[in-house]
């Protein structure tokens, strides 16, 4: 063989190894080593590998006890490694495929948590924007997510965790109504913003955030010269909470109506 020969054969041989079309070293790997190995890449927090192991025992052995386990693992592997959007594909084909798989209430509560991380910047910071540009629909997404997981699976063992953070959620959803009904009052907006602090006490009636809702409504309502509904928001505000600090005296103005301080 020439030189020149020898030389194209050993590019050849250096690209096919630098683009990975060189032997797969996973070739006759059983289901059960591709499967360990996937593992045990993910416990080495190396998520990529561990995807790529996951997708080949697919591929390799579809039909397998292995391959639909794959198929819920590597939603896990993509949301560890921050890829929200493989992570909740992969959990929702899995639902999909496998809707009376014994571990199906696991990808219902995969996918609320990848859409629970993908959300937390919505309410990380609250300058800068205004508020009625923002868009609350990954919290709402992930809220849905995990309600369905405790309505359909009541005794998983997910259920405690994805009620707590229904609880957040519904907090932060609460509180972001109540805050652009408050833009809506700055700017003189009062029709708008009635109607935000009614959808938090609508849509979130045990938010903490209700009880300014209500605050909302009531000074909402006075505004627009609306006299019953003024009234009979601030009956509820009243009833429900007796010792609010906007009922208090450091709110009264001599004999006005404490919704008059604004």
């Amino acid at each position: 063989m020439s030189r020149l020969a020898t030389l194209l054969l050993l590019l050849l041989l250096s690209a096919c190894a630098s683009d990975g079309s060189g032997p797969d070293p996973t070739a006759g790997w059983p289901p059960e080593k591709l499967f360990q190995e996937a593992k045990d890449s993910i416990a080495s927090s190396n998520f990529q590998q561990a995807i790529k192991y996951f997708e080949t025992l697919e591929s390799r052995y579809p039909y397998g006890r292995y391959a639909q386990q794959a198929q819920l693992e590597v939603a896990y592997a993509y949301y560890r490694q921050g890829d929200q959007v493989q992570a909740v594909a992969a959990a929702e084909r899995f639902i999909k495929l496998h809707p009376n798989h014994p571990n199906v209430d696991y990808a219902y509560y995969l996918k609320g948590l990848a859409v629970f991380n993908d959300d937390l910047g919505f309410f990380g910071d609250w300058t800068g924007q205004d508020l009625a540009e923002r868009d609350p629909k990954a919290a709402a997404e992930a809220f849905d997510v995990f309600r369905e997981l405790i309505t359909r699976y009541p005794d998983s063992k997910y259920a405690a965790d994805a009620q707590a953070r229904m609880t957040y959620l519904m907090n932060a959803l609460a509180t972001y109504e109540v805050r652009v009904a408050e833009y809506y009052m700055r700017r003189g907006a009062y029709l708008a913003a009635v109607n935000r602090a009614q959808q938090a006490i609508t849509s979130y009636p045990n938010a903490p955030a209700r009880e300014r809702a209500l605050v909302l409504l009531v000074k909402g309502y006075a505004a627009l010269n609306m006299k019953d509904l003024r009234d009979d928001a601030d009956r509820v505000l009243q009833k429900n909470y007796p010792n609010s600090k906007y009922l208090s005296a450091e709110y009264q103005d001599g004999d006005q109506p404490w919704w008059r301080f604004w």
